[in-house]
């Protein structure tokens, strides 16, 4: 079997009045488009990950996320897609939500870990499974692999812009961006928005995986309390920019990144004539653990 990896996403300009009256332009590269539900950033970072597994003839991917993880909907729907079992550690006690139901209905195997066993994510698979026969997937797809997808981000993108932008949860993503802009020798600026509470970690993660965090600029202060936390002020933009563009965005990922974007406008962050293009990671089912506040 061959892997079918369809991307390319558009690009989508934006006219917006904040936008027309400061003279910055947005457009944004719609992952989101990719696949309904390996989604966004989660088809890239997997991509090399699964052929290197279909090479190896592995028969189950073994992944890692919390209750609500998109990341876990990916890899499950993945593996139904490509041959792949696959089975997910869930971090906490035993819950039902739409995801893991979907995650089931995909075909994967759940299995329910207290917090204080899940910071040990390598334990849990050794004791698990057997190397020969299974791959092991960082949560949230943190893997070198996984930032190799994400740089052809860079090379799809239709010229070269000032500022890219994007969510930042693991840093796989933005470590991709950083990747693909230096190998292309672009003077674009990378920026990432982490969506947790102190996330200056993120630059230590990233350079983990082989790229240098002085070539990206970090934007801490739009996290809203921690991961999938919000405030009234968030789901109100969300609502706003949802009406006004027809670009579904949620409040635990992409809701933040845009959200600090159109922030960073305001405050005259960017010189008139700049073009930014930011990334829509997916991730939209996400949406579903908060529908009732909208």
């Amino acid at each position: 079997m061959s892997l079918d990896f369809h991307f390319n996403s558009p690009v989508e300009v934006l006219d917006l009045p904040l936008l027309r009256e400061r003279k910055v332009q947005v457009s944004v590269k719609r992952d989101d488009l990719i696949h309904p539900f390996i989604s966004g950033n989660k088809w890239r970072k997997l991509k090399y990950i699964l052929m290197q597994a279909l090479e190896d003839r592995k028969k189950t991917l073994v992944t890692f996320g919390g209750a609500w993880s998109n990341h876990l909907l990916a890899t499950a729907c993945a593996g139904a897609k490509f041959g792949f079992k696959t089975h997910g550690f869930v971090r906490g006690e035993m819950v039902s939500n739409p995801v893991l139901s979907m995650c089931r209905l995909y075909g994967m195997k759940l299995q329910f870990v207290d917090r204080a066993s899940y910071r040990d994510k390598e334990m849990l698979y050794e004791q698990n499974f057997s190397v020969q026969d299974a791959v092991y997937i960082g949560e949230g797809g943190f893997s070198v692999d996984a930032t190799l997808g994400c740089k052809e981000i860079v090379q799809e993108l239709p010229q070269e812009y000032e500022h890219i932008f994007v969510a930042s949860g693991t840093g796989t993503t933005v470590a991709g961006l950083a990747t693909g802009v230096f190998e292309q020798n672009l003077s674009t600026r990378v920026h990432s928005i982490p969506v947790l509470k102190g996330g200056d970690f993120l630059k230590s993660d990233v350079q983990s995986l082989g790229v240098n965090p002085e070539n990206i600029t970090f934007h801490t202060n739009y996290h809203f309390g921690g991961y999938a936390k919000y405030t009234a002020e968030l789901l109100a933009f969300v609502t706003d920019f949802v009406q006004n563009t027809g670009i579904m965005i949620e409040p635990t990922y992409t809701g933040k990144a845009f959200y600090a974007l159109f922030d960073l406008v305001k405050q005259d962050y960017f010189v008139p004539g700049d073009q930014v293009v930011i990334i829509h990671t997916g991730g939209l089912t996400g949406f579903l653990g908060m529908y009732d506040k909208f």
